[in-house]
């Protein structure tokens, strides 16, 4: 049995993993070109499996808890294991190693020129907007080099949360691609600029892309959130921690609160996705200016029950919490189908009739998961995934797994059916089933960039 540091916290196993069947919902007619809805991702930065109210946290998400009520909760949800390539895979539809982005990017990560969510949708009559966290470059490949017609937040992977400085000390925040210097918490920030493009007068529908720099370190958060876990026995970067995810839920909750108030929530599809597990703990003496140096973050996010981390191609570093909520055309409920990060783009092209614009992608690994939210389909039994990093590959086909370390060669063979945890390898005792996958995996590498954009 693997250990997994995460089983420190008490969490309820039956409130975290009860699967339902797949809901039925009505048949949508927003898939009419006349009919687009608007569009909101919002996504948290480093948010784990068991660090949301809905699956059994302590850490108070009052709103997303709400999302997850009304809306469709995705138990089988992937990311990439760390935040460029999940974003990457996410604007694409494509598996991040097409690109040769195995891990935190910088510089041209995707090619000028190609196609992505923001380019889409922004040729088919949206308005779109990305506010927060980019890590899809770094300038000159900014933002609305790449589709979105506005832009504001930040350029890299880590900021703290009130100078907005790069770890380097690195100047990061800017505004439609330009640098400035703004006073604020980043939360407060990224939220109220959300709520500003939402309550703009539109003559047409708007893609927002929302992306939290929380719950990443560095973690620096007001006393207001900090004092709802003064009575918990927990480590201190654990209530920074959870003190950020609560703060971020609170600016979740006013996003809502605008798109209610404008009259748009109807009309409204809300994605919510990390963009990889938790990350286990961090600690400098030197970076962001040794601000740091006397605040170890022993203690951040938590995968349990899943095993691994941040980083990782295990559960626990690619399965993150979901939902996707559309009042009136989704019906709340679970769905348990396997689905990729990737499947986005060619979901939501199907939803807003850009279907044609797809093709510019030659070859796209995502697909169109809406009929298993509307319940038309239930099950996807050889349904494929692939994920690669500098350390590790997986593939998935149906319940099977199979995990390499890219050091030693071994392989891993596990039924997720009966051991989503990881735990027994049955790779010897399924040579068949072990080589059929090792044959995939080969399959799914021909297509990578073999040059690395890391």
């Amino acid at each position: 049995m693997k250990f997994n540091g995460s089983k420190l916290f008490n969490f309820s196993l039956a409130g975290l993993m009860t699967l339902s069947a797949s809901c039925k919902t009505h048949k949508s007619e927003s898939v009419q070109s006349n009919d687009k809805p608007n569009i909101v991702i919002i996504v948290p930065d480093d948010l784990g499996w068991a660090d949301v109210g809905y699956h059994g946290s302590f850490i108070k998400t009052p709103n997303i808890d709400k999302l997850a009520e009304t809306g469709i909760r995705l138990t089988h949800h992937y990311a990439m294991p760390t935040c460029t390539p999940t974003r990457v895979s996410l604007m694409t539809g494509l598996y991040p190693s097409r690109y040769g982005v195995l891990a935190p990017a910088y510089g041209e990560v995707i090619d000028l020129g190609d196609p992505t969510m923001a380019s889409i949708l922004g040729d088919n009559g949206y308005f779109t907007a990305i506010d927060g966290k980019w890590h899809m470059g770094s300038p000159p490949y900014t933002p609305m080099k790449y589709g979105f017609q506005s832009s504001y937040g930040y350029f890299d992977g880590q900021i703290d949360p009130y100078t907005h400085e790069y770890k380097t000390g690195r100047k990061s925040w800017q505004r439609n691609d330009k640098l400035l210097d703004e006073e604020g918490h980043a939360t407060d920030l990224i939220t109220k600029e959300a709520i500003r493009i939402i309550n703009e007068k539109h003559d047409k529908p708007f893609f927002l892309y929302v992306t939290f720099s929380v719950p990443h370190y560095p973690l620096d958060e007001p006393k207001v959130w900090t004092s709802i876990y003064d009575g918990y026995s927990i480590y201190p970067s654990r209530k920074w921690f959870a003190a950020s995810v609560t703060h971020m839920d609170a600016g979740i909750g006013k996003i809502i609160d605008a798109l209610d108030k404008s009259g748009q929530r109807d009309n409204t599809l809300v994605l919510f996705t990390s963009d990889n597990g938790g990350q286990f703990s961090w600690y400098s003496a030197t970076e962001y200016h040794g601000k740091y140096a006397d605040k170890p973050h022993k203690v951040l996010g938590n995968n349990y029950p899943l095993f691994g981390w941040k980083g990782d191609v295990y559960e626990g570093g690619t399965r993150v919490p979901a939902i996707v909520n559309w009042p009136g055309h989704l019906k709340p409920g679970v769905v348990d189908v396997p689905i990729h990060v990737s499947d986005w783009l060619p979901t939501l092209c199907n939803l807003t009739g850009s279907e044609k614009s797809l093709q510019s992608i030659k070859k796209r690994d995502g697909q169109n998961v809406w009929p298993y939210l509307t319940g038309e389909k239930s099950v996807n039994t050889k349904r494929t995934m692939y994920w690669k990093t500098g350390q590790g590959i997986a593939v998935r086909e149906g319940d099977w797994k199979l995990v390499v370390n890219r050091k030693t060669n071994k392989a891993e063979l596990y039924d997720l059916a009966t051991d989503f945890r990881e735990t027994n390898d049955l790779s010897k005792a399924n040579p068949e089933i072990t080589k059929h996958l090792l044959e995939l995996m080969e399959g799914f590498q021909k297509g990578d960039r073999i040059k690395s954009k890391q």
